[in-house]
């Protein structure tokens, strides 16, 4: 199937409507993010995905760290160009290759971390450039203007940013026209859209991607207990995965499967075709072929406005799910 090639932002990026997470495709230092990475799988996703038509890749330095960019390195191949590409650099890494879990958005470091991905991703060019996390040491300004310089010298195509504020957005936008905004958002986290962040990207004519679409896995309803995470998943730290809000969850997710089955497709599917509908971009992590197919499927989905209404009413919003992530993680949000 083709899918529908959108605008992302007004500054000319164009892509396809539903994008590939990548992050899962690789663990992390000695664990596995989302199970256990299977390299040969991973790469056959990624070039699934192209023949579908989903060229929109989204990796970060931290995933592995590096690893994943590496990966996408020998999947993308000499197709290069058939490919967008887009990562991330602010989750400072030290010259050992060793998470300093610090944030790091200084003029230097934009420069020293661009040059290592170029190097792992084997290209000259990242057509999407994000700034993972904001680092609350350096103004915004000297990030943004450190990743218009690159944007000149022509090492990245885009500028975006992740899970920032309106205010940031605001301030970052008036040095370079921002292009995305990237956010955890589902019909488990809204934070963006509560916060008043939607509409001021709608105001500036900045595109917004959301990562985690399904409730990281909760929403495609494969999840029925605790027990359904690996030992070493990093889930089992995050509080909508705890004993507190699991059952609660589990409820809507019920409510939702329900709903998907009158309209014939998956949970999963119905999640991403409601973020779809509101002109928002999900990247649906996976590395297996049989669930890439499914969620670019989705693209396909038309809701009715019926079919809107009900996916409202069982998860309003403000409706509390549990924190997106860790204690010390929810502290380096903006």
């Amino acid at each position: 199937m083709n899918i529908e090639i959108i605008q992302l932002g007004n500054q000319g990026l164009m892509i396809p409507k539903i994008g590939l997470g990548c992050m899962g495709m690789t663990g992390f230092e000695d664990a596995n993010m989302y199970g256990e990475a299977d390299e040969t799988e991973a790469i056959a996703t990624i070039h699934r995905s192209l023949e579908l038509g989903g060229n929109f890749l989204d990796t970060a330095d931290l995933y592995g760290p590096f690893k994943n960019e590496q990966l996408i390195a020998k999947a993308v191949g000499k197709n290069r160009d058939q490919y967008i590409i887009t990562t991330k650099f602010g989750w400072e890494i030290d010259d050992s290759n060793k998470v300093t879990w610090a944030i790091n958005g200084s003029k230097d470091y934009v420069k020293k971390s661009v040059e290592r991905s170029l190097k792992n991703l084997n290209t000259d060019y990242i057509d999407l450039y994000y700034m993972h996390r904001l680092d609350k040491n350096t103004p915004i300004e000297e990030t943004v203007q450190a990743m218009s310089d690159l944007v000149q010298e022509g090492k990245i195509g885009y500028i975006g940013l992740s899970e920032v504020s309106s205010e940031t957005v605001k301030r970052a936008h008036s040095i370079h026209p921002i292009t995305a905004v990237q956010s955890e958002y589902s019909l488990f986290e809204r934070t963006a859209e509560e916060r008043g962040v939607l509409k001021t990207l709608q105001e500036l004519g900045i595109g917004f991607v959301a990562y985690s679409p399904l409730g990281r896995g909760f929403l495609s309803g494969q999840i029925k207990s605790i027990n359904d995470l690996p030992e070493n998943d990093f889930r089992r730290a995050i509080p909508r995965f705890q004993e507190k809000y699991f059952h609660k969850n589990i409820e809507l997710v019920e409510a939702i499967e329900n709903l998907a089955e009158e309209k014939e497709v998956t949970s999963s599917q119905l999640a991403l075709a409601w973020i779809m509908s509101k002109g928002i971009v999900p990247i649906p992590g996976t590395k297996r072929r049989k669930y890439l197919e499914q969620n670019i499927e989705s693209a396909k989905i038309i809701l009715t406005e019926s079919d809107l209404q009900k996916l409202e009413t069982i998860v309003p919003l403000g409706t509390d799910t549990g924190a997106p992530y860790d204690e010390f993680s929810m502290g380096l949000l903006d």
